[in-house]
């Protein structure tokens, strides 16, 4: 039913989306947008310095986290959703009970903006990337705010990170995907040519997706790192913005500086549909685990929830 479910939203009508809401109430641009792991709630962050813990299916807003001292670029959620991290213009991460929205500790470490962040499978570690061309580990068991390891290979600013369970896969502007395999102490390193912006792990967790600032999103394999396709027709030059596969790894998704939505057809890169879904640069892309459901964010200042 999902893997249905999941097909019908590209396709649901040529040039247009099925826009199911509209949650309003950041002041300024939304930089990013993010389901938690089972997909009934979502978690926003923006230039007005705040979080925002919705219920993007009723729709309502829930809490607002508000501590840092400038703008917030990225936010994950624990898989038991009792945790958040948080990071952004202040150098800072900010680890946030999400009931009580009291920050229970603050990591320090980066020397300059912070781009990225997640949490590792066990809630224990967060791993952050950012402008100071690093990528840094925190213990969130610890009492210490101090990194428990950097990764300083980079050769300019490294804008988005994931994990696997045993590896930290990386993106940067100097046109490179980094895998640190944490177990042997190994990097392998996948240089594609053009900055990256961001990258994101197929489902089955064989490829890599990673958005370029050529206007163009490359598909890596893994274990080979093989150029599998690229998918174009959107424009990226000068914003970071997100990129994501479906629930089924069916279609690629991305947004696009002017304000449009582009899904491609995984395998043969065409373009199966396209719609305007803001008035201004779409800055983060989330798709729901299971279900044809999908969240954007854009400089516009609005997250818009999209549905079958």
């Amino acid at each position: 039913m999902a893997a249905s479910g999941a097909e019908g939203l590209p396709g649901r009508r040529e040039g247009g989306g099925g826009e199911a809401a509209v949650l309003r109430g950041h002041e300024g641009a939304v930089l990013a947008v993010r389901f938690n792991g089972d997909g009934n709630y979502c978690l926003s962050c923006g230039r007005d310095r705040t979080l925002r813990l919705w219920n993007p299916h009723r729709p309502a807003h829930i809490k607002t986290y508000s501590s840092h001292a400038r703008e917030v670029r990225d936010v994950h959620v624990t898989t038991d959703n009792a945790k958040l991290v948080s990071c952004g213009g202040d150098r800072q991460l900010f680890y946030w009970d999400v009931s009580s929205g009291r920050v229970i500790r603050k990591f320090r470490g980066h020397d300059s903006e912070v781009n990225s962040v997640k949490f590792n499978e066990y809630n224990s570690v967060v791993v952050s990337a950012g402008y100071d061309r690093s990528v840094r580990a925190f213990d969130c068991r610890s009492q210490s705010a101090e990194p428990i390891q950097i990764v300083d290979s980079f050769q300019d600013s490294v804008m988005s990170v994931i994990l696997t369970k045993t590896e930290i896969i990386a993106g940067s502007v100097d046109g490179t995907v980094r895998t640190f395999d944490i177990r042997m102490g190994r990097e392998v390193v996948d240089n594609l040519g053009h900055p990256v912006n961001c990258i994101s792990l197929s489902n089955d967790g064989n490829c890599i997706l990673a958005s370029c600032l050529d206007s163009t999103l490359r598909l890596l394999d893994r274990s080979t790192g093989e150029l599998l396709q690229e998918y174009k027709g959107h424009t990226c030059k000068s914003f970071k913005m997100d990129c994501c596969l479906t629930n089924t790894d069916a279609h690629v998704v991305s947004g696009s500086e002017d304000g449009f939505i582009f899904f491609w057809d995984l395998v043969d890169a065409s373009v199966v549909s396209s719609f305007r879904a803001h008035s201004s640069v779409v800055t983060s892309v989330s798709y729901h685990p299971k279900d044809a459901c999908m969240l954007t964010s854009s400089v516009d200042g609005t997250v818009r929830v999209w549905k079958q």
